[in-house]
């Protein structure tokens, strides 16, 4: 069961992807008895490795500055062509198109769910509903509304002049020049 969290956190990794003009961007829900691995996929890719990489940064720093989160583990990025990073309850397999096409990912997981970005949204306001009807808002008591009476303000304690001593002066150190140390010449006898 995935939690309102990780909907929002897949939720900006998939505006991440489209933002960096990913291609063909899907998520599917996992079968919980066909994977315990992961609750989700998602799945996208790049024209090139270069864009695969942009791509891995821009969900990473989305994670970092959004949800203060970073991959469990991230592999593939030197070859750029088959990027994974993952999150636990999510993981995103960014590819490049001849990569995506050979192992097919989609063709493997049939069980699998295609879901939507809408489809994402509309889980994520039914777990803020079903929150809000477990959690009424508790009722403000009359008697906490009323405010106590104001409490009269007492004057301020005076202050009472200290007498300064006066400063004292202090003479100038006289400059001591050093003489240079003699060096003693020991002569080795043997």
């Amino acid at each position: 069961m995935a939690t309102k969290e990780t909907n929002q956190m897949l939720a900006a990794a998939a505006a991440a992807c489209e933002d960096k003009k990913a291609e063909d961007i899907r998520i599917l829900a996992l079968d919980p008895a066909e994977s315990g691995l992961t609750d989700y996929f998602l799945l996208c890719n790049g024209t090139n490795e270069r864009q695969n990489v942009a791509i891995a940064d821009e969900i990473e720093l989305r994670m970092k500055r959004d949800f203060n989160t970073l991959p469990n583990s991230v592999e593939g990025r030197r070859q750029a062509e088959w990027i994974l990073l993952d999150y636990v309850d999510f993981i995103v397999h960014i590819f490049s198109p001849e990569k995506r096409a050979f192992y097919g990912l989609e063709r493997l997981r049939k069980s699998a769910t295609t879901l939507s970005i809408a489809d994402l949204d509309a889980e994520i306001k039914q777990h803020i509903a079903s929150a809000r009807q477990k959690k009424p808002l508790p009722a403000v008591k009359k008697a906490a509304a009323k405010k106590a009476p104001a409490k009269k303000k007492s004057a301020p304690a005076r202050k009472t002049a200290v007498k300064k001593s006066p400063a004292k002066k202090i003479a100038p150190k006289k400059s001591v020049a050093r003489k240079p140390a003699k060096k003693s010449a020991k002569k080795r006898t043997r």
